[in-house]
């Protein structure tokens, strides 16, 4: 039923104006739409990412995240914009010096917006 159809993300912000910041200023999103509740951004191949205003809330897990062609690339330029990635030593989770984690065929890196929200970036080989 839904499976012809786009998904779009929607995360939560306790302050709408510095979340929408983060995600212009640091991720390189567009606004594309600003509704009375929320603030629509577009990012690659037409995909949208929604924020609107809500109280705190705090997810353990990745919300949302983009695939990118080379991920150390993405972490250095993400790193220059600001963005602080996130560590993890779990014993089936680890990553290395760059805040990357490999495995298998799959490379991944996570960092939270302003509101807390944790999210990623992975490379797929």
């Amino acid at each position: 039923m839904l499976g012809n159809n786009p998904v779009r993300a929607m995360l939560p912000a306790v302050d709408l104006a510095r979340a929408r910041q983060f995600y212009v200023e640091k991720l390189g999103l567009r606004v594309i739409r600003e509704l009375p509740g929320a603030i629509l951004m577009e990012a690659g191949n037409g995909t949208i990412l929604g924020i609107y205003p809500r109280g705190a809330t705090k997810a353990d897990h990745t919300v949302a995240g983009w695939e990118v062609p080379n991920i150390r690339e993405a972490v250095r330029a993400l790193k220059q914009a600001g963005v602080v990635f996130e560590s993890y030593d779990y014993p089936t989770l680890k990553t290395d010096e760059d805040h990357v984690a490999v495995t298998g065929p799959v490379q991944a890196a996570w960092f939270k917006d302003t509101e807390g929200n944790i999210l990623g970036i992975t490379q797929i080989e």
